[in-house]
């Protein structure tokens, strides 16, 4: 299920003094294995003495660009990242998996509104296109927050959008340490987020709202539009990191008997409810998808058919598919003597 395609790198480019994009070549078999929609990301796969790791991108090109690129902002102590920004050429080929994620756009509404700090961008570039590109009667207003202006990834980019979409895309920037002109000077929060809304655009009514960054400044700014009346479901975020750990409550002190259904197979085997299934089954030499192993993506997704388990954290899932089985195995520790889990089935 989790299996990667070499793909080769066409182009690496320095969109900042720590961050690349980098584009690939997509074979002709490969064209419907990543096809993709705006928002998702791609895991890539990447040996560091002889371990793998694996490492969630998000798309930055749109669906109809015909273009699979990502941004890879360098992060302290990141392995690849590193790599990327230091090592990695055109020419070079990776292990990606395809396309995954929930960051999708709502199809073909009137207003929608974004708002992206530092790296959280990339997503939200991809979802921005889309909307100009595939919804002429959609409008989309960005409001992104960065250190200053060289920090800020894709900043001509995105000015160049303003100058081909200026009755449909407006761009409000935030910056911390830099007082620039036409920008705000801060961070995106409470302030920020009601300034925009009920002043400067409180003649519009946006319907979406799409979040992604750090992941305080996504509660700050969801607790604010919750606030203002805004409905939860309305509200759409992507953590790029979080500070959270997560807090088992139950006890897990026994074992538990796992079935695991993967690929149309079943294995069954015993485990430590202190683990995460995820670890178990990789323990077991199974090879289930996951990425980021720390509950802030959706790779890893599967069903719970029979037993119960916790989860430590939760970033992803809504409670209707908590209701309806669904699982983040990086973070479920069994707690009943039996369990069966199915990849397949989501």
């Amino acid at each position: 299920m989790s299996d990667s395609h070499t793909l080769t790198v066409s182009e690496v480019k320095k969109e900042t003094p720590n961050s690349v994009s980098i584009a690939f070549t997509i074979p002709e078999k490969l064209k419907d294995t990543f096809a993709f929609k705006a928002g998702q990301y791609i895991t890539i796969k990447y040996n560091k003495d002889g371990k793998e790791l694996r490492r969630a991108y998000s798309i930055c090109s749109s669906p109809k660009s015909g273009i699979l690129k990502v941004g890879v902002k360098k992060v302290e102590k990141g392995a690849f990242s590193a790599y990327a920004n230091s090592k990695l050429k055109a020419g070079d080929t990776l292990q990606v998996m395809p396309p995954t994620g929930k960051f999708i756009l709502e199809p073909n509404l009137k207003n929608y509104v974004a708002f992206a700090a530092g790296s959280g961008i990339t997503p939200v570039l991809s979802l921005i296109k889309s909307t100009l590109e595939e919804m002429p009667q959609s409008n989309f207003l960005l409001i992104y927050g960065n250190q200053n202006i060289e920090e800020a990834m894709f900043y001509n980019e995105i000015l160049d959008l303003q100058k081909q979409f200026p009755k449909r895309f407006s761009t409000e920037f935030v910056f911390s340490r830099k007082e620039e002109e036409n920008a705000k000077f801060g961070r995106i929060d409470r302030a920020i987020v009601n300034f925009f809304l009920k002043n400067k655009y409180n003649q519009t009514t946006f319907e979406a709202f799409y979040l992604c960054g750090p992941e305080e400044m996504i509660d700050e700014v969801s607790a604010t539009l919750k606030h203002n009346g805004i409905n939860s479901k309305q509200i759409h975020h992507e953590l790029f990191s979080t500070a959270e750990k997560g807090l088992l409550v139950e006890k897990h002190d026994g074992n538990s008997s796992i079935t695991v259904i993967l690929d149309d197979e079943e294995e069954i085997f015993d485990m430590p409810q202190t683990k995460s299934i995820l670890e178990a089954a990789l323990d077991e030499g199974l090879d289930p998808p996951y990425s980021c192993q720390g509950g802030i993506c959706s790779t890893c997704i599967a069903r719970l058919k029979e037993g119960k388990a916790e989860m430590r954290k939760n970033q992803i899932l809504t409670e209707s598919e908590i209701a309806d089985g669904l699982i983040l195995t990086c973070q479920a520790h069994p707690t009943t003597p039996k369990i069966v889990v199915d990849y397949d089935d989501v």
